[in-house]
């Protein structure tokens, strides 16, 4: 009987420390959800900037076409987007291209001097700084809940209930390097500066395609 008591009591225990721990990874998993899904909503904020500073940039440099076709094309990646990790890519993509593009804008006073230009890249700006902030902390709650489920004893506990790591949202070489402007000589508009995209991912693995 004693035995039958001490078996019982063990199972207890067991049973308790393992809903235990399935609630804390399920807590960890529900913060890296809510980390990105906060993050999620600044990416949609920029997104919707887009099309209007497009327009506005075309009423003044309509000829850039090749950059203004990145752009679009890198917005229509993110929104094909279906899992935050294809997000994230094509996000890096977006941002190298709206380097490119605001560099281009410095040739051009007239469209820099424009009152709409002007709240649409202060605006986009400051949703990037936000981005950036917000992607510490998703990185932040992304580690925490790696290493929990890859030590012991929630590793156990994962590979149970089929918990599986997340991805960090870290900015790649496009969207961090500034993008090389060369300016030609005279005042034609066909001598615009060009815009080396050599900074953007060459891979065609690593550049998000568009539908």
């Amino acid at each position: 009987m004693e035995a039958i008591i001490a078996i019982v009591v063990v199972v207890v225990i067991l049973a308790i420390i393992l809903i235990a721990l399935y609630n804390n990874l399920v807590q960890l998993r529900n913060r890296v959800d809510n980390a990105w899904s906060q993050i999620d909503v600044q990416l949609q904020r920029r997104l919707d900037l887009i099309p209007n500073l497009v327009e506005t940039v075309k009423g003044y440099a309509a000829h850039e076409s090749g950059t203004l076709q990145k752009v679009a094309e890198a917005r229509s990646a993110v929104c094909n987007a279906t899992t935050p990790e294809q997000k994230m890519a094509a996000d890096n993509f977006l941002s190298g291209t709206l380097k490119s593009l605001f560099a281009v804008s410095e040739a051009y006073p007239d469209l820099k001097a424009n009152a709409n230009f002007q709240q649409l890249q202060a605006e986009i700006s400051a949703t990037e700084d936000k981005i950036s902030y917000m992607r510490q902390s998703y990185n932040d709650t992304v580690m925490k809940y790696n290493s929990a489920i890859q030590t012991f004893p929630g590793v156990l506990v994962a590979g149970l209930f089929k918990f599986t790591a997340r991805e960090n949202f870290d900015a790649n070489a496009a969207a961090s390097a500034a993008p090389v402007v060369s300016f030609g000589q005279g005042n034609n508009a066909a001598q615009a500066p060009s815009v080396n995209m050599g900074t953007a991912p060459k891979d065609p693995s690593d550049t998000p395609s568009v539908k």
